[in-house]
């Protein structure tokens, strides 16, 4: 549940500023999907450590 409210915010994050600054679109569209991946490869290997321990 915590990456999901985690990238939610980064997604709110992302909207807020390319309405503010629309020239910047496109690089903090790239940050955000870096930061989504990496907040939802830690959900995956925790989901997948559950099983192994």
């Amino acid at each position: 549940m915590g990456p999901g409210i985690g990238i939610g915010i980064a997604c709110y994050g992302c909207c807020v500023g390319s309405a503010r600054q629309p020239e910047l679109a496109g690089r903090l569209f790239t940050n955000f999907i870096i930061g989504a991946a990496l907040a939802e490869a830690l959900a995956l290997i925790g989901f997948v450590l559950t099983f192994i321990v």
